[in-house]
């Protein structure tokens, strides 16, 4: 369903003559399929969002690199695509949900976090990559475990 979704908007940009989008759109099926020869199988919508939350954390390591670098031109492309993508992503939590959320896993797994706190953090991201960014959650349990 997702990936058709981005078949047919790249059908749309292409008639738009939107070529930026069109591009975008095109390297990430292009994503998409890498990873179904991979796989050897048709994804399913969970791992097409997995693919291109992955295009995503790429997108901002590079906005990043490039601010470093003082490449503003390539700060605002690498902005403007991830700006197309996100419309395919489902939208995060808030730091405040997060935080409750993240409790709620502490408070089920409360003997493995108190024999060791750094093994709640995968059970976290597990259980929260749909609503958020894995390194939110880190950067959550890393403020809880430091208190």
């Amino acid at each position: 369903m997702l990936r058709q979704k981005l078949q047919d908007d790249m059908v749309a940009a292409l008639k738009s003559k939107n070529t930026f989008k069109l591009n975008t759109l095109r390297f990430a099926i292009a994503q998409v399929k890498n990873k179904e020869i991979e796989k050897k199988t048709e994804l399913n919508d969970e791992e097409t969002l997995t693919v291109l939350k992955k295009f995503a954390r790429e997108l901002k390591e590079s906005i990043l690199a490039f601010e470093k670098a003082g490449r503003s031109e390539l700060v605002e492309e690498n902005k403007k695509q991830l700006e197309i993508l996100s419309s395919y992503l489902p939208a995060e939590i808030s730091d405040e949900e997060l935080k409750n959320e993240v409790g709620k896993i502490i408070k089920e797994n409360q003997e493995t976090y108190n024999k060791n706190p750094k093994a709640v953090i995968g059970i976290a991201i597990r259980a929260l990559k749909n609503k958020a960014d894995s390194q939110r959650i880190v950067k959550i349990l890393q403020g809880i475990t430091n208190k």
